[in-house]
This record gives C-alpha cells, structure tokens and sequence, in this order.
C-alpha cells in the first residue's frame, strides 16, 4: 500500500525520461518533447507543493527543452487538461494556475495578499463532496471550492489591503505601480 494517499492520481516519474511519456501514451496524446517538459515540470512542481501559472510553466519547460514557445505551452497546457493529466485552477481575481495533482477530490487554499496557493484535501471524501440543494436537472460530479485568507507569512504582517478575509469577491486586488505625473494625467 502506497504511503501517499494520493499517488494513484500522480503521474508515475521514478524514471524522469519515461514517466510524463508513459502518461502522455495512457492518455491517448501523442507524445512530443514539448508535452513532456510541460508536464514533467508541473509534476515537479507538484511534488514541491506549488500551483504553476502558465508563464512559470514555460519558464520551467524553457529550462527543460529549447525553442518552445509561449503559444506551444498553452497549447500542450490546454492537451494536458483535456486528457485529464493536469487541473486548471482560476480563483478569482488571480491567473489561471495549473497542477498535476489530479483524480482525488481536493480543494485549495489561497492567500488573498500575495497568492500563494495550497492544495486542502476534502474532509467529506467522495466526488463531489459538496451538492446544491436544487440541480436544476444538473448531474453534478465536481464541487470546486476556494477558501481564501492570508497565509501564515502575510498574517504576521498588517494587511495591506485595509480589508478582513472574505470569499472570492474579497480578493486581494493587485498592486497598483505609481503613475508617473504625466501617466496619471492622460490615464482616463
């Protein structure tokens, strides 16, 4: 029995060269170096508890095979999550984030000052964990949720912005630069 409750929803990487390929084949992709380094970057990533937005993953696939473009990473982000080996993640207010933990039933936790985001598994178990009082005729087989707050790093300090934790509508906003007196005054 494994001692990750989670490695059956991992991307199987003892071998770096043949994991994210193995993965790429079961899923029915084809495999390219482009789709490898995409993905063997979000599954370092995910082993090293951090939520990727699509320029990190290119400055990590960069780093892992040369010549991929901008565009080839959002394309090979957009096969990944199609054939189920990665989660987009949008919390509001925020990138899109990207991660390989997928196939068990998790949520996250995101810091309204400065975005970091954690991964919180559901106390409830089985998909969906959460169902709305009325479907609508919907058969529901996902609840998504986002708790937000501030880290244990951004709580030390006073908050920047001047407001207590909410939900979504809460979110930090981003940090404005300094208009130079000129900006400031053709910026309608």
């Amino acid at each position: 029995m494994p001692s990750d409750p989670h490695a059956d929803a991992r991307v199987d990487v003892e071998d770096a060269a043949t994991g994210p390929a193995s993965a790429l084949r079961a899923a029915g992709l084809r495999v390219t170096g482009q789709r490898v380094a995409v993905l063997a970057s979000l599954v370092d990533a995910r082993d090293a508890a951090q939520h990727l937005s699509a320029a990190q993953v290119a400055a990590a696939a960069r780093s892992r095979t040369e010549g991929i473009s901008t565009q080839a990473v959002y394309d090979c982000l957009d096969a990944l999550t199609d054939a189920g080996l990665v989660r987009r993640i949008e919390p509001a207010g925020r990138p899109a984030l990207f991660e390989a933990r997928v196939g068990d039933n998790h949520h996250h936790l995101v810091c309204r000052d400065c975005g970091y985001t954690v991964d919180v598994d559901c106390t409830h178990g089985a998909a969906p964990c959460l169902t709305p009082d009325v479907d609508h005729g919907f058969v529901v087989d996902e609840a998504e949720v986002v708790f937000w707050g501030r880290c244990a790093a951004c709580a030390a300090t006073p908050s920047s912005t001047g407001r207590s934790p909410g939900g979504p509508a809460g979110a930090a906003p981003r940090a404005r630069r300094q208009l130079a007196p000129a900006q400031a005054r053709t910026r309608h």
